[in-house]
């Protein structure tokens, strides 16, 4: 049955006046709350919660049994749902029904008001599902423990809250998550509950504060896995004939032992287990015996005459000149062995000779850039320790080049192909820093980007030319990694110059101009996170799952290939994750369960030759209960991010907004129908326990930029978000589509702020106080924002103004003070920028501004580009539900 788009061609009524109070998280209720609802045919471990949902006018509302009902729930009683109790009015529309056409997004919402966002079904939107609250009750519940990861065990804590991890048999959560812990026995019960059979993989995570690193094993000293699929000794591996021979789980096939690696087993484990983390750990390295060569730096300039004219070229080159000198160390003993190499373009090439031997370097021009050729090989990479001296002389003598009178246009893949073929011709791996300064010309193979606002036309939006294409594939095969820093201002017109960049496990970094102070710290830093940035190249990533299920779809910034069991990317870093979901080929063994391997070979900075390698085994099991209460939310939700982000290239964004839509009212339907453990009213809205986030996260997505692109979004900007939020992890995705507000303290006396997730208010304009101030955070945005009525004295300290009217919106940089609320303040700051992969300048927005950037990270409210508030998605996947039921 076609689920209806959710209607949300209305305007919010009149805004309210503000009442002078915060509205929070609604707080645990006093003994005298009425007792849960008694549940006869249940046991205890399957004791429901019961959560009223009120109209913002009323606190109480009036069951079948004539008694007020009051916000409660126990979390000290084990149970796998929580039931929602809507207003009678609610109930009487899931009976009548509602409009079955389909509605438009595309209103504008109104400018960001202190006044209390009202529902428009009378939901007060507090009383709903929070993800602020499901975030504190799991820090509440795992916080400075340790979770033990073993085989079949249950749902990991969330990917924010701060504990320890160790495996015990089991990859961890911090490269592996799953959708759910426990796959459906049988295909048909698998599409019946509509819950996608995934796993989130971020192979080269960092192993966080008390977790020990992923051990590194000799080739040579390993047990060998299996030789007929190729899978890998892991603890999945079932050992039969007292050790003579084991069962590979990915193949269904025995594998003899040769008898130099053999040893006995005792209860079914191989003597020596303890030993070898191979047989013991879910995670671990193998060192190959065969080296490659090691990673080169290789950095391209524009030298064009629009790019000389920014003048921004001298800052530029002695930015790279300090990152040289950084890298080459300042003792003779520390100086670096890497290998660089400098050139310069515009529409043709410059090559530089940084060879020791010369007196002076020696410039090459290449002007047949048709069908490159280079000249020469020898001194285009040499080591840095034997040519820092040379390249700061070149560095200086390019930033005095004079502006020629003919205007060379510059393009953006005529260096990226000159960089490739000193690699290639090196034998080498490494990263390619691009330094661009001039427009970007409309290529003749680059899709025409008119129309984008029709959703027929969204594939020329998102895909690449054939040559940014071909070119990135060439890239990947070689191991290139393009990074490229962009200094013009270009938001409308040209081609976007990112698909190569994304699409070679690099990226693109646009500044304005490098004329402030602001945008050269930032460059600056940037910068040096690139350069010092750890990668893996020439990555090959292979899968291997259970023989029952299949891998039927890899979604992440790769290049799409028909085959998903095997995937290449040119580089690939720590915060880098892939999305993989599976298919049943027949029905599993409930006492096996499923086994997921996944195998990275690469090459590191040093040219050392690794695989690594992360197992997990889950269960399997014939109830879906079991499969709904152990998934997660915010891993659901970069499954569907990734997954969306990925089809847009292919799909009308209208279409995958309405999948969204049908696939969680049809998980929600199925929960309803086939696991609720408790007969519960049509006006009650039912949600598995870990899944009560589920709502706000995909309505958030939804309604992003890029699958729902508002008045304002411009082309570059929709795929500049895509490209980077489709590599995220985890914990990346899920605090971009609800972000991190931190209310700051306000009183002299006390500064002491909010440091973690647990202290968060919700995602809506209601939770920001006039008299008070609040960080927001995202991983692409950090906002201030102040209210109207916070004390001068807390200005004072904060902005070094006692004024409110001195206050403007825009970037800042806060001053430097000597008082307790300055310090924490920008300690705190400092802390969110370190966790985001690209550098955050901080933006101060002053209440009742009309700030696009804010009313966008408000996710519960009605977005600007017209996406739907928290309270009207959640009512109408209610109403849905209840319809695919009858």
């Amino acid at each position: 049955m076609e689920v209806p788009a959710v209607n949300q061609s209305f305007t919010h009524p009149p805004p309210q006046p503000w009442a002078g109070q915060s509205h929070r998280t609604p707080t645990m209720p006093p003994a005298s709350c009425p007792p849960p609802p008694y549940h006869p045919t249940l046991n205890p471990d399957h004791r429901s919660a019961a959560v009223s949902v009120t109209p913002m006018a009323n606190t109480t509302v009036t069951t079948g049994h004539h008694r007020p009902q009051s916000l409660y729930w126990d979390p000290s009683q084990p149970s796998h749902q929580d039931v929602f109790n809507p207003v009678p009015e609610i109930t009487n529309m899931t009976t009548q029904g509602m409009p079955q056409r389909s509605y438009s997004e595309s209103l504008p919402m109104s400018p960001v008001s202190n006044s209390k966002p009202e529902s428009r079904y009378g939901l007060d939107p507090q009383l709903l599902p929070s993800v602020v609250q499901v975030i504190k009750e799991d820090k509440i519940q795992w916080e400075g423990k340790v979770f033990v990861s073993e085989s079949k065990s249950s749902v990991p804590p969330l990917s924010s809250t701060q504990c320890t991890l160790e495996d015990r048999g089991n990859a961890t959560s911090r490269f592996i998550r799953c959708t759910s812990y426990s796959f459906p026995v049988e295909a048909q019960s698998a599409l019946k509950s509509h819950l996608p059979l995934g796993a989130i993989v971020c192979p080269l995570a960092m192993p966080e504060r008390g977790e020990r690193d992923v051990p590194v094993c000799e080739a040579g000293d390993c047990v060998k896995g299996c030789v007929h699929c190729g899978a890998f000794m892991s603890p999945a591996m079932s050992w039969q004939d007292c050790g003579q021979r084991f069962y590979c789980p990915f193949c269904d096939k025995l594998t003899e032992v040769s008898w130099r690696s053999y040893q006995p087993t005792n209860q079914g484990r191989r003597v020596d287990w303890e030993k070898k983390p191979e047989l013991s750990l879910g995670s671990y390295e193998i060192l190959e015996k065969q080296t490659g060569k090691a990673a080169v730096l290789l950095m391209a300039i524009d030298i064009s005459a629009s790019a000389m004219r920014t003048g921004q070229l001298d800052h530029i080159c002695q930015q790279i000149s300090s990152q040289l000198q950084a890298l080459n160390g300042p003792d003779e003993t520390d100086q670096s062995d890497l290998r660089v190499g400098l050139m310069t373009y515009d529409s043709r090439i410059h090559l530089y000779n940084l060879s020791p031997a010369l007196s002076r370097p020696h410039m090459m021009v290449i002007t047949d850039c048709e069908e490159l050729e280079l000249p020469v090989v020898e001194g285009l990479l040499v080591p840095l320790k034997d040519c820092i001296h040379i390249a700061e002389r070149v560095l200086q003598e390019i930033a005095l080049f004079n502006p020629e009178s003919e205007n060379r246009s510059s393009s953006q893949e005529l260096p990226v192909s000159a960089g490739l073929k000193i690699l290639q011709a090196a034998g080498s791996p490494g990263k390619l820093l691009l330094f661009h300064s001039s427009p970007f010309s409309e290529g003749t193979n680059q899709k025409s980007s008119s129309g984008f606002f029709s959703s027929s036309k969204v594939k020329s939006i998102f895909q690449g030319p054939d040559s940014s294409t071909s070119l990135a594939k060439e890239c990947v095969n070689q191991g290139c990694s393009v990074h490229m820093f962009v200094f013009s201002h270009q938001e409308v017109g040209g081609a976007w110059p990112g698909h190569i960049p994304f699409l070679t496990g690099g990226g693109l970094i646009c500044y304005d101009s490098l004329q402030s102070e602001m945008e050269q710290e930032r460059f600056r830093t940037d910068l040096s996170r690139c350069v010092n940035m750890q990668m893996a190249f020439k990555v090959q990533l292979r899968v291997f799952v259970s023989k029952e299920m299949r891998i039927s779809g890899c979604y992440g910034s790769i290049i799409a290939c028909p085959d998903s069991c095997c995937v290449s990317i040119a580089a690939f870093d720590r915060r880098t994750a892939l999305a993989f979901e599976f298919t049943h080929n027949k029905s599993l063994d409930e006492t096996r369960g499923v086994a997921i391997q996944f195998v990275l070979s690469y090459i590191n900075s040093s040219g050392e030759n690794r695989t690594r390698i992360h197992t997990i085994i889950l269960s399997a099991s014939h109830q879906l209960l079991d499969t709904f209460r152990s998934s997660q939310a915010e891993t659901l939700l970069t499954f569907y991010c990734k997954k969306m982000y990925s089809l847009a290239l292919e799909i009308p964004l209208q279409s995958l907004r309405e999948e969204l839509q049908t696939e969680v009212t049809e998980m929600l339907a199925c929960f309803r129908k086939h696991s609720c453990t408790s007969t519960v009213s049509p006006g009650q809205l039912v949600l598995p326990q870990f899944l009560k986030a589920v709502p706000a996260y995909i309505n958030s997505l939804r309604k992003s930029e890029v699958l729902l692109p508002g008045l304002r979004s411009s082309v570059h900007q929709r795929l500049q978000l895509r490209s980077l939020i489709v590599s995220m992890d985890t914990r990346s995705t899920a605090s971009q589509f609800y972000p991190l507000i931190l209310p700051l303290s306000v009183s002299a006396d006390n500064a002491n702020i909010p440091s973690s997730l647990g202290e968060a208010v919700r995602c809506t304009v209601s939770s920001l106080d006039p008299g008070g101030l609040y960080l927001i955070y995202c991983p692409l945005a950090l906002l201030l924002w102040v209210g109207s009525c916070v004390p001068p004295q807390t200005l004072l300290q904060l902005f070094n103004t006692n004024s409110f009217s001195y206050l403007t919106s825009g970037e800042i940089n806060l001053p430097v003070l000597e008082n307790s609320l300055s310090i924490s303040t920008r300690a705190l700051i400092c802390s969110l920028q370190s966790s985001a992969a690209v550098t955050l300048q901080l933006k101060l927005v002053p209440e009742s501004c009309e700030e696009e950037s804010l009313q966008r990270l408000l996710v519960e409210d009605k977005s600007p580009n017209g996406g739907a508030s928290y309270a009207d998605f959640l009512f109408h996947l209610h109403v849905n539900a209840l319809r695919l039921i009858v």
